[in-house]
């Protein structure tokens, strides 16, 4: 009798490809968002300044420490250049919009969206700095001191881990986005407050947010292959 070959792909198994998926779109998307928001800085008082994405940037963090968490270093890795390519992508895009001609009644909304995606461009090359040395040194952190602790202690990994990544981002990120623009006192007090900021958000909010994640994908059955 002959026997009908089987389509090998259906031999394949990818694992979990859906929480993957979702949480990887997520993470892009919270780094990408949290881009545009750093254009505006926030002033609070004499002493308080960071830019609007710090109040979303921890969040990202978090959720790649769910991506090493699960799915390991390696993978987390794949997602962070995937991530830098979205952000190079973001650049050329939005910068293109700004050389388009657009008609005399459109030159109010025309000059909001040049003064904004102009300075894009500057922002996103600090990203790409701050983004590559502080989510690899968090990646490679988070998987480290899982080994040191034998896979105890969640919110020492986070929090720990985060402590390097957020000094090695949030450093060259000011730097670059914002010197000769802001004042260099200003800049220190950027540096300073969203560094703090950026870990205390985390810790309050992201760490449980992490927590209730990795709770309900192990409720599904997905647990770490790291």
């Amino acid at each position: 009798m002959n026997k009908v070959a089987e389509n090998p792909s259906k031999n394949r198994t990818v694992p979990y490809p859906i929480p993957l998926v979702i949480v990887s779109a997520v993470f892009v998307t919270l780094y990408l968002v949290s881009n545009i928001m750093a254009v505006k800085i926030v002033g609070i008082g004499k002493w308080i300044y960071f830019d609007a994405g710090t109040l979303t940037f921890p969040f990202a963090y978090m959720l790649g420490d769910v991506l090493t968490e699960i799915w390991g270093y390696k993978t987390a890795k794949r997602v962070i250049l995937l991530t830098l390519t979205c952000n190079i992508l973001l650049v050329l895009c939005t910068w293109i919009g700004v050389f388009l001609p657009v008609p005399d009644y459109n030159d109010a909304i025309a000059s909001a969206y040049n003064r904004v995606f102009t300075y894009v461009p500057r922002l996103v090359l600090g990203s790409i700095a701050g983004f590559l040395c502080g989510e690899l040194s968090n990646a490679w952190l988070m998987v480290r001191i899982k080994k040191w602790t034998e896979g105890r202690w969640l919110w020492v990994r986070t929090i720990g881990s985060s402590i390097a990544g957020h000094l090695f981002d949030t450093v060259p990120f000011v730097l670059i986005a914002f010197a000769g623009v802001v004042p260099w006192i200003d800049i220190l007090k950027l540096i300073a407050f969203q560094f703090v900021a950026k870990l205390a958000i985390e810790a309050i909010m992201g760490t449980p947010l992490a927590y209730l994640i990795l709770g309900w994908m192990r409720r599904f059955g997905i647990t770490s292959q790291s």
